[in-house]
């Protein structure tokens, strides 16, 4: 077994704040996958099932134009804004 380092990747993201669906759906409209919102929950049709997107979570869009929600202490650890 050896050791590894993820590639660096750029995505793309936005964090859902509870009043800023426009954007978020903006973003939503490029995946591959489904998801809905429901109240202040966006639920994401994952490679893994659905997730729930809560208020303050990140919204990813991966490599392949697949979704998925990222708790916020998670994001920061793995990813850095650039410009």
């Amino acid at each position: 077994m050896g050791k590894f380092r993820k590639k660096p990747v750029v995505i793309e993201a936005i964090q859902w704040k509870g009043d800023n669906f426009r954007e978020v759906e903006k973003l939503l409209s490029k995946s591959t996958r489904e998801w809905e919102r429901n109240g202040d929950l966006i639920i994401i049709d994952t490679l893994e099932g659905k997730h729930n997107c809560q208020i303050n979570d990140w919204i990813i869009l991966g490599v392949k134009k697949e979704t998925y929600p990222c708790k916020p202490d998670i994001f920061e650890a793995t990813y850095e804004g650039i410009k």
